[in-house]
């Protein structure tokens, strides 16, 4: 086992408790380091990790070989602002193939992951007092940039007897006359639940009867077991839909994502990108490219061994009595235990990371996230390792 000293014990403490005084703005000041991260970087290098979501699969070999044909073209400089006109038809078509979503090329914005994306909305689209509604639990991003963006985030509780899904309803009695905005993820991160069709039909319908914008966060689309994924820009023109290649294709490094929504929105979100980033980067903007265009079967050979990996999960969790809801979608489990930070100090000294589950939002005190984004052997050994932690 992975023994992790009184030393690191105590930078845990630091890191999730502590506060350091330094002369910055503001804003900076309800903002926290991801608690994702910082579990990763003060591990030992041998443990197992479970807490960060970035899938363990290569990059298909097309896209090598793409990336490395653009390289010895001399392919390393400035392209157009929103990217190269070749990666936005490919978004076009795919959004139209597998969303039902009519988005021309200009309507779209490459961008420097699905992150900045999301940055790039928050500041565009929301101002000073706001209210933007994001899902409770949720991805530690959308209240970040919410309050970046110095808006007021508004959390939808997703509840655990609907298996952390976020219900027409619940979005209904949140919303006020300074509503502008929700964020909305299908498949779900932290939870790994799918939201139904009629709700996501539902608040789009809201959306556009209260005149407030979506930001649809749609990064896990093709990580799902079982069910379909709905767009809520398939019932709304008040959406912007974010997507990208960092789960799908695996391409996290590569930094690539895309934003795509109503050409006099996308136009002006693209101030905030071309002073932030001016464009995403020319190699990963053709990788992009080649991922769309090239064959698909490299995605249904991922998906289904993260099927194969969710069912390990389940199944040990429903062993060791953690209480745990259904997993249907992006390669998460969000178990409740006794004691989260406990119980994450207590598998970090067995060798295995896993995230506490209060960095996702006020509902999630008594969770903690695991990701299968792992080999389906090292998730095993980390099951071994966690079932002897009594509860």
């Amino acid at each position: 086992m992975i023994i992790i000293n009184f030393y690191y014990m105590i930078i845990i403490k630091l890191l999730v408790y502590g506060e350091i005084m330094v002369k910055t703005a503001k804003r900076l000041n309800s903002i926290e380091l991801s608690q994702i991260r910082k579990m990763f970087e003060i591990a030992d290098e041998n443990a197992i990790n479970l807490g960060i979501g970035e899938p363990d699969f290569d990059i298909p070999e097309n896209v090598k070989i793409a990336m490395k044909d653009a390289l010895d073209a001399g392919f390393t400089h400035y392209t157009p602002n929103k990217g190269i006109i070749e990666l936005r038809e490919e978004i076009s078509k795919k959004l139209k193939k597998d969303n039902k979503l009519a988005i021309d090329p200009e309507s779209i914005m490459v961008t420097v992951g699905a992150s900045e994306a999301l940055y790039i909305s928050a500041q565009g689209l929301f101002e000073k007092e706001d209210e933007v509604l994001i899902p409770d639990p949720g991805f530690l991003s959308y209240k970040a940039c919410v309050d970046l963006a110095e808006s007021k985030p508004i959390a939808i509780e997703g509840k655990i007897e609907n298996e952390y899904k976020i219900k027409v309803e619940d979005v209904q009695e949140k919303i006020s006359s300074k509503t502008k905005g929700m964020i909305m993820n299908s498949p779900s991160n932290p939870t790994g639940s799918v939201m139904d069709k009629e709700d996501i039909k539902g608040v789009a319908d809201l959306a556009t009867d209260h005149d407030f914008m979506i930001i649809s966060d749609e990064i896990y689309e093709k990580i799902i077991y079982g069910k379909k994924h709905y767009s809520p820009a398939q019932f709304s023109d008040n959406v912007i839909v974010i997507n990208g290649f960092s789960k799908t294709y695996a391409m996290t490094g590569l930094r690539i994502a895309y934003l795509a929504g109503e050409n006099e929105i996308v136009e002006e979100l693209l101030k905030v990108h071309q002073y932030n980033t001016a464009c995403a980067s020319s190699i990963s903007q053709v990788a992009a490219k080649e991922a769309l265009a090239g064959p698909q079967k490299y995605v249904n050979t991922m998906v289904k061994e993260f099927e194969r990996r969710k069912d390990l999960v389940a199944t040990r969790l429903d062993d060791m009595g953690l209480k745990c809801t259904k997993l249907e979608g992006a390669f998460y489990a969000f178990p409740q235990v006794e004691n989260p930070m406990e119980y994450v100090q207590r598998a970090l000294e067995l060798g295995v990371i896993t995230v506490p589950g209060n960095g996702f939002g006020e509902n999630c005190k008594n969770n903690i996230r695991i990701s299968y984004a792992n080999s389906y052997e090292k998730i095993e050994e980390a099951m071994n390792r966690l079932e002897t932690i009594k509860q």
